[in-house]
């Protein structure tokens, strides 16, 4: 049954939208919804003292509007509806621009790691293959103090001239300086670890802010399954209306009780 056919008072219907509001279960998505079902809701949905009632519920932070203003409680809400609501949208992409900046921060700074762990990677291999030159300079040094042949001898003795350094001393600067280069390769992989880590977490974050699920939703949607989320949505607002009626129809009988008791 709708309200233009229902014989309840248009006094009654509108207290049953001041009762709606007035116990938070109607907002102004409900409003909207009821003003196409029938003339008389649309007539009553755009009430002045609903829009009212409405602004300073949801809006309690701001002066509600008079009742002698010349301009309407529902095209007021609309604005501030629309100020509010481009504030957020601001709030929103000043928070995804924040974790942007800070994974682009974290990223630069694994660019920095990865190169100076290749660096120092390159530098322990030149050192170890020095190292290992040396052992060999060393080894030569040892084995002219026995008879080999000329040739091989030849081969070593040189080898132990183009060293000017003492061997033992420079063996273990390199030594130090070897052991030094794989501190500095664990330091950074570690580190590198943290902040990858670090960009992880900053991603999942700007993921959980820039989650939409209606727009997550229409990215993998069917026609048939829109056709379907479509009825669902018609089908709630049913749902309100029937309930609204349900209402009006406890109204009514109450009505015609009393307006029977009264004339008899």
């Amino acid at each position: 049954m709708s309200a233009s056919d229902s014989a309840l008072p248009e006094e009654l219907w509108r207290r049953i939208l001041e009762i709606g509001i007035e116990s938070s279960n109607f907002n102004y998505k409900d409003l909207c919804c009821l003003s196409i079902t029938c003339t008389l809701l649309n007539r009553l949905s755009s009430d002045d003292s609903l829009w009212s009632s409405l602004f300073s519920a949801d809006f309690p932070q701001y002066q509600p509007p008079s009742s002698s203003s010349s301009v309407s409680s529902k095209w007021l809400y609309k604005i501030r509806y629309g100020k509010v609501r481009e504030q957020k949208l601001l709030a929103h992409r000043r928070a995804v621009l924040r974790i942007q900046s800070e994974i682009n921060e974290h990223s630069r700074r694994i660019g920095e790691m990865e190169l100076r762990s290749a660096e120092e990677k390159g530098k322990m291999k030149n050192t170890v293959a020095e190292l290992l030159n040396l052992c060999k300079i060393r080894q030569a040094k040892v084995a002219l103090n026995v008879w080999q042949p000329e040739i091989v001898r030849g081969k070593q003795k040189q080898m132990v001239e183009q060293c000017n350094v003492p061997i033992d001393n420079r063996i273990h600067a390199i030594e130090m300086e070897l052991k030094l280069c794989k501190q500095q390769i664990q330091g950074l992989e570690k580190a590198l670890s943290v902040e990858k880590k670090r960009m992880q977490t900053a991603k999942e974050k700007l993921a959980s802010v820039e989650y939409h699920p209606l727009r997550e939703f229409n990215l993998t949607v069917s026609p048939i399954d829109e056709h379907d989320m479509r009825r669902k949505r018609f089908k709630n607002i049913k749902c309100k209306v029937l309930s609204l009626s349900t209402l009006s129809m406890q109204f009514e009988l109450l009505f015609f009780r009393k307006t029977k008791f009264l004339f008899t």
